[in-house]
């Protein structure tokens, strides 16, 4: 059991029968009443995502999550499909899995999947990708790489604001928790 001074971005908790992440917290202290807490929670098997508050010291069942290597194939309509890299079966994640992850995937990435009692739940990306850019505005003589900011679509359809030197074929890295652009790459 954690209580609500253990709460952390990314953890999975038991809440009444249902497997949540917890997406954002914030704690709230009102004049005289107690301190409560307001959280951001995704059901991991429906993919909705809701707000609950929660009174401090407030105890919460975390639950501990299998993880195995996969390697992203393909997608196919609503379905994305993956292998496990040391079994070799292939099985497909629909779209609510997936969820906010999909515009950083690449055919061949190898990424981890989290289980909980052998039933896929979500998927975890690295903090960074290597994407490469499909579309953007040419720059300019005179740009420099201080001197803004241009949008950018990936190959994946990601739009990103890269640095006006950036042209189309680059490869960037963007990091996968906020989406923005980190370092060109090569």
């Amino acid at each position: 059991m954690i209580d609500t001074g253990g709460i952390r971005k990314g953890i999975t908790l038991d809440l009444n029968g249902h497997l949540v992440k917890v997406i954002d917290f914030s704690h709230n202290k009102q004049g005289r009443g107690t301190a409560q807490m307001r959280m951001t929670l995704r059901d991991l098997r429906t993919g909705s995502t809701t707000q609950q508050t929660f009174m401090a010291g407030s105890k919460f069942n975390p639950v501990r999550l299998e993880r195995q290597h996969v390697q992203y194939l393909y997608q196919d309509g609503g379905h994305y499909h993956f292998m496990d890299t040391e079994t070799f079966e292939q099985f497909a994640l629909d779209e609510t899995t997936v969820a906010e992850a999909a515009p950083y995937l690449k055919e061949n990435d190898v990424i981890d999947l989290l289980t909980y009692n052998g039933e896929p739940i979500d998927i975890e990306l690295p903090t960074s990708v290597t994407l490469t850019v499909a579309q953007t505005d040419p720059g300019f003589k005179g740009d420099t790489a201080t001197g803004g900011n241009k949008p950018a679509t990936m190959e994946s359809g990601l739009v990103v604001n890269v640095p006006l030197f950036i042209s189309e074929g680059d490869q960037v890295k963007v990091d996968t928790r906020s989406g923005e652009y980190i370092e060109r790459v090569g």
